[in-house]
């Protein structure tokens, strides 16, 4: 089942069931996700593919995290627990994050690879994980991981 499909009957349960909160999350996720569809029409693209679709929800998670950390500054915890659970919600649909010790196996062998020796080949390494493990890999938290073992 496809992420659309899925993202469909996920919003018809959560109305049957009566989740008003899942429900809006679902209803923002279907249209950020027709936002992200015509502004792909130009090239050619009616509808965009499932990897374009994880990384709107990447991004749709970022944002909130950011949101999460800006209400709680000043203060406003009901807006940051809604923020909370909408994350959590779009979570759901994205695979399993690697934990920490599965990232730095993953730098160390995307490293040995590209036979990375230097900073100056970072972006050797960085492709060879995105290659490999685009999905499941925090790309921000991996190029921390290789900027500090290149340094070294």
């Amino acid at each position: 089942m496809s992420l659309r499909d899925q993202f469909t009957e996920q919003l018809k349960a959560s109305m049957k069931a009566g989740n008003p909160a899942r429900t809006s999350t679902l209803r923002m996720i279907l249209a950020k996700l027709k936002d992200t569809d015509i502004a792909a029409r130009p090239k050619g693209i009616n509808k965009v593919p499932d990897d374009e679709v994880l990384a709107m929800l990447r991004g749709m998670v970022k944002s909130r995290r950011e949101s999460v950390t800006l209400y709680e500054q000043g203060n406003r915890p009901e807006l940051a627990a809604k923020e909370t659970a909408e994350i959590a919600v779009i979570e759901t649909f994205l695979p399993q994050q690697m934990d920490d010790a599965a990232v730095d196996a993953a730098v160390a062998a995307a490293i040995t690879e590209a036979g990375a020796t230097s900073i100056k080949d970072m972006g050797k390494v960085m492709a060879a994980l995105r290659a490999k493990h685009a999905a499941a890999l925090d790309m921000a938290k991996a190029g921390a991981i290789v900027k500090v073992r290149l340094s070294a």
